[in-house]
């Protein structure tokens, strides 16, 4: 066996590699890269269910970044057991050919309970008086303890939201780091996620300077992770999930819906507006640029599906023979799939009177909000002292107060510049796979489910 490392760079596409990322051309020059076919929806969830499984969405049941569970009526975003993928994982592939082979898990997604033998992933805490702090859940449950001392609290709150920056990624490469030199694995697993955050705010252009920094800073990540890499002679594989293309606003889909009578709302506190999926005719769950429409009334569905296809910026809707063709036949999928235009994404938005809004549409709530809110890249410019306000919220929650984190805007979706989710039109903008071995790559572009196979070649392979 030949170890290897798999840095997974989120948003890196071939356009954005050059004169910002050194590290990154040393490694094509001595191996090569390849465009990556990958799957719909290109989001982060269901991408790497496909590259850790070697399955299509239908088959590993990732069908976006969250879904509908029918049994609890309920609309759940960025679960994490690892049981709910589907299918034969690539570190117990490697298990059946070599009993010896182990595996790091550190940071891809649905990674508790997993069978890997070493992992850690975001899981912030949730006193009862209403605090999130920061933290990370790690097994075996000793490198919890050992990461915080090393490398200190994870930076949660730089991981996602309006105050990100690098933080995470350098955390999580130093927690990889860290593993790859004490526990020695054959397969190391890492996930860099903060070039993405500016993408999405800032779009693709390659002229902005913030991007660039960004590029700089991604690049000297990765360095430290392949330094490490090749003193260990391991194999190296750098893959991305999907690239982002420039965005110039949302379709607000359950908004036209709920205008038509098909979507029901709970009323609570102060007149607040609850979205109640189970007791909608029709509904859709947002994610990027795709959406995933449930029918609870038969009867209503083609209403729907005129409504939603006179939308501006709806690219096509799938059902039936059309949704399997694309992948996404399971029984967590939307009873229509819609994709949005290139320029466009989904918003989870359904209350028409803002005053009427849920008080987390304010906040950095991936967990309540039921669809992928981009727009919590950002504070509202409407406050005219964002990091001290911001601050004062943040020191009150840390004496203990409650306090409502409601900076985010509810209404400027025009401030979100760059999005994903369906393929990209040119491969230029879309993933990519880079490996320091040129022998091992194909020699065209590789299909997200051979990542698999292409990763077991690099451990197993001459």
């Amino acid at each position: 066996m030949r170890d290897t490392l798999v840095i997974l760079v989120v948003g890196l596409a071939p356009h954005l590699l050059g004169q910002h990322t050194p590290n990154l051309n040393k490694l094509v020059a001595r191996g090569g890269l390849r465009h990556l076919n990958t799957v719909t929806p290109a989001v982060t969830c269901t991408v790497q269910a496909t590259l850790a499984t070697g399955l299509t969405p239908s088959e590993h049941g990732i069908v976006a970044n969250g879904w509908f569970f029918d049994d609890l009526k309920e609309i759940l975003l960025w679960r994490q057991p690892n049981n709910l993928v589907n299918g034969e994982k690539i570190w117990d592939a490697g298990k059946k050919m070599n009993p010896d082979f182990t595996c790091a898990k550190m940071f891809w997604w649905y990674n508790m309970y997993s069978t890997a033998d070493w992992s850690a992933t975001p899981r912030p805490m949730y006193p009862a008086d209403g605090r999130k702090i920061p933290d990370h859940y790690a097994y075996p449950p000793e490198l919890h303890d050992e990461l915080d001392a090393k490398l200190g609290q994870f930076p949660l709150f730089k991981f996602w939201g309006p105050l990100t920056d690098r933080s995470s990624s350098d955390w999580i490469a130093q927690s990889t780091i860290h593993v790859m030199e004490t526990r020695k694995p054959t397969l190391a697993l890492a996930y860099l996620p903060h070039l993405d955050y500016n993408l999405q705010r800032l779009g693709p252009d390659l002229d902005h300077p913030t991007l660039q920094q960004d590029l700089r800073e991604i690049d000297e990540i990765c360095g430290d992770l392949i330094t490490v890499a090749d003193a260990q002679h391991r194999r190296i594989v750098v893959v991305s999930e999907y690239g982002v293309t420039e965005a110039t606003d949302a379709i607000h889909i359950n908004r036209a819906l709920r205008k038509a009578g098909l979507i029901a709302v709970r009323p609570e506190e102060h007149g607040r507006e609850i979205l109640d999926a189970g007791a909608s005719a029709v509904f859709a769950m947002a994610d990027h640029q795709i959406a995933h429409v449930y029918v609870n009334d038969e009867s209503k569905r083609k209403e729907a599906r005129n409504i939603i296809a006179a939308l501006d910026g709806v690219e096509s809707i799938w059902e039936g023979e059309e949704r399997a063709a694309n992948g996404l036949d399971h029984p967590r999928s939307g009873d229509m799939v819609v994709v949005s235009k290139a320029d466009r994404w989904f918003s989870y938005y359904y209350w028409l009177d803002e005053a009427k809004s849920p008080d987390f549409a304010r906040t950095v709530d991936i967990h309540r909000k039921p669809g992928y809110d981009p727009v919590e890249l950002f504070i509202d410019p409407k406050i005219k002292h964002p990091k001290l306000t911001a601050g004062l919220k943040l020191a009150k929650r840390k004496l203990g107060f409650r306090q409502l984190l409601d900076i985010i805007s509810q209404s400027e979706t025009g401030l979100v510049k760059g999005t994903h989710g369906r393929i990209t039109d040119d491969p230029y903008f879309g993933p990519l796979v880079i490996s320091s071995e040129a022998d091992l790559l194909p020699k065209s572009a590789v299909n997200a489910v051979d990542f698999k196979s292409l990763v077991l070649n690099h451990v197993f392979g001459e």
